[in-house]
């Protein structure tokens, strides 16, 4: 399979693109609540790396590297790049630990209450969940997962999505319906990111790069600013 990477200059085009969203947000007022009327100064996003701890999550086919560990790292890329665009970022997780009780019975099921709780203590404006996917040796592509019936989630999704289609190769073509406690037991607009595949050997290989991962995220960005303008 080949090598799926973005070109150096497509990158460049999607830093240009952002800094000029950003321009043009601070130009009509996204980031001033100085009138009424005007949208809130500032957006709380709850960032949510998926699994650790005991719950190492996926594993990769060749590297063994776990889903949890990629999680944080592409959490952590993505709360740097909305900080900078003056987003109000908290993390579920700044560490490789679970935030379950180590008390617990049901460990999993405390781990999810806890990052339900975060959210809600935040009044988050929306929720991002970072995952990688597992299946097959040939499955790729990253995709957004959003609740059943949840409008404001699927536009989400749906912005995010259209931009790994624009700038990622062999991108999921859709956003999809899922079935996860993170979606279903959140008020606020939520989604879950899975970033690729680590089933698959080549794009576990890419996941594994510095600039793939970059790529990524700033495409989450890019779907978030188009979501909110």
């Amino acid at each position: 399979m080949k090598t799926i990477i973005l070109k150096k200059k497509h990158l460049a085009i999607i830093v240009a693109v952002v800094l000029i969203f950003a321009v043009l947000c601070l130009c009509v007022g996204l980031y001033n609540n100085s009138v009424a009327s005007s949208p809130k100064s500032k957006y709380t996003v709850v960032i949510d790396a998926g699994h650790g701890g005991i719950d190492g999550g996926s594993v990769g086919v060749n590297t063994n590297v776990a889903e949890a560990n990629l999680n944080l790292d592409y959490a952590k890329c993505l709360q740097g790049l909305m900080a900078d665009f003056g987003f109000n970022v908290i993390m579920t997780r700044t560490t490789d630990n679970g935030l379950y009780n180590p008390l617990a019975t049901n460990k999993k099921k405390d781990d999810m209450k806890k990052r339900k709780a975060i959210v809600e203590n935040s009044n988050a404006d929306f929720v991002i969940s970072i995952h990688m996917n597992s299946y097959n040796l040939t499955s790729c592509g990253a995709q957004v997962f959003y609740g059943e019936g949840d409008e404001p989630s699927q536009l989400l999704a749906n912005n995010i999505q259209k931009y790994f289609i624009k700038y990622l190769q062999k991108p999921r073509q859709e956003t999809k319906v899922g079935d996860y406690y993170i979606l279903n037991a959140i008020k606020a607009p939520s989604v879950l990111v899975e970033c690729g595949y680590l089933s698959n050997p080549t794009e576990e290989a890419l996941l594994l790069t510095e600039d793939y991962k970059k790529e990524v995220c700033y495409c989450i960005l890019l779907g978030v600013l188009e979501y909110l303008r």
